[in-house]
């Protein structure tokens, strides 16, 4: 495949796509403005942070997969790639550790002031007296939202630090309960009740529609007075004047790595009533950042193009999770040429879509069953069509 590479990427992974008969492009410097002059020729483009806008999917010519070296995919217009058939892959869980690290350092700094007595220190300061008080971690209760692969990884941190974990009740997977069950979490039955028992609340949630501004006017009102919030999801589920408020009125202290209007870039000018407020303790949205987690994120992308080139789509964010079909068409068929494009053929004549299909080869390599989900069921004429194609041995349908 042809690749561009509009960010930073691992050396040492480089070389295996290379190694692997790509032919790679990679340049880190590219903004989302170059993108719709560059994408031209392409076949893949990776990115971690630079933005892909409507203007590149549609400036594109042979791109057929987008790949975030990343979990989060704000910065992409997913929807967009999904209109032009363009699928949109991530890499969810590989920077995990790498944030909830950065997330359990902010908490610890805001207890012992770590960076003001640094500061202090550099600039010729010694108060001992002052830096001495603290509360302490110890036996404090966190309340975790967001309890994907970043919140349970800060949850088991938070939890050997002797704090008592909280999280809103709701049905999970086995594992996730599992996990949840060894450090024993307690379980709220609702938001505002989390809010209300923790000392500590720490955000882990993607960014979207129902996450967009979050930490709202109710959201800060639940919070206990001189409580800490950790956020190092996305800006985007902070109302700004929300939080200010808290910090100017209820004592609330906040460690942020991420912003409302960052800078697009790696570096440049960045000031808000936020960043530079006192009781805010930030970092430059550096999660991920770490060798550990990047290489995890680089080993991920190379896995996401083996399975892409063998037929699999890994990780995709864009397909449809549950297809908006009513109907499903069994059609066991001997494994011959042109079978399945006789069935489609007579689905067309009755204006039937097809939503998803999957096509099994039995062992031995002789027959074959092809699962079809349509949106509409045929009529018996169709049916009986369908039975009469030579190699097809039968035909069931089922409503659902």
């Amino acid at each position: 495949m042809k690749i561009l590479l509009a960010d930073k990427f691992q050396e040492a992974y480089l070389d295996v796509l290379q190694k692997s008969g790509h032919e790679i492009e990679l340049k880190p410097n590219l903004g989302a403005d170059d993108l719709p002059n560059e994408i031209q020729g392409y076949e893949c483009l990776i990115v971690r942070s630079t933005k892909v806008t409507k203007a590149t999917i549609d400036a594109s010519d042979e791109l057929n997969l987008i790949i975030r070296a990343g979990a989060g995919v704000n910065t992409i217009d997913i929807n967009e790639a999904a209109n032009k058939g363009i699928f949109v892959c991530n890499t969810p869980g590989k920077n995990a550790i790498a944030v909830a690290e950065l997330a359990f350092g902010l908490l610890l700094s805001i207890d012992r002031k770590i960076a003001d007595n640094v500061s202090d220190l550099k600039n010729g300061q010694w108060n001992k007296k002052k830096y001495s008080k603290a509360e302490g971690v110890f036996g404090k209760t966190v309340g975790i939202v967001g309890l994907g692969d970043i919140g349970l990884a800060f949850a088991e941190r938070a939890n050997a630090f002797g704090m008592q974990v909280l999280t809103v009740a709701k049905q999970r997977d086995p594992d996730t309960e599992k996990r949840l069950e060894e450090i024993n979490v307690e379980y709220c039955d609702s938001q505002k009740e989390l809010l209300e028992k923790s000392d500590v609340v720490s955000l882990h949630v993607p960014a979207n529609d129902q996450t967009k501004g979050m930490v709202n006017s109710d959201f800060i009102s639940s919070m206990k007075e001189n409580s800490i919030l950790i956020n190092t999801s996305r800006g985007t589920v902070v109302e700004d004047a929300a939080l200010l408020d808290g910090l100017n009125n209820k004592g609330i202290w906040a460690g942020l790595d991420v912003y409302n209007d960052e800078p697009s870039g790696s570096a440049g000018d960045f000031s808000t009533e936020i960043s530079q407020h006192s009781n805010v303790y930030g970092t430059h949205h550096i999660g991920a950042s770490t060798e550990q987690a990047q290489n995890a994120i680089a080993e991920e992308v190379v896995e996401v193009l083996n399975k892409f080139e063998n037929g699999v789509v890994l990780h995709s964010v864009n397909m449809q999770k549950s297809p908006e079909v009513s109907y499903t068409i069994s059609v066991r068929h001997f494994d011959k040429v042109g079978v399945l494009a006789n069935v489609l053929n007579q689905l067309k004549a009755d204006d039937i879509n097809i939503g998803h299909m999957e096509n099994k080869i039995f062992e031995g390599a002789v027959a074959a069953c092809a699962t079809l989900h349509a949106n509409k069921c045929p009529n018996e004429e169709i049916i009986k069509k369908l039975n009469e194609i030579e190699e097809v041995i039968q035909v069931s349908i089922k409503g659902r």
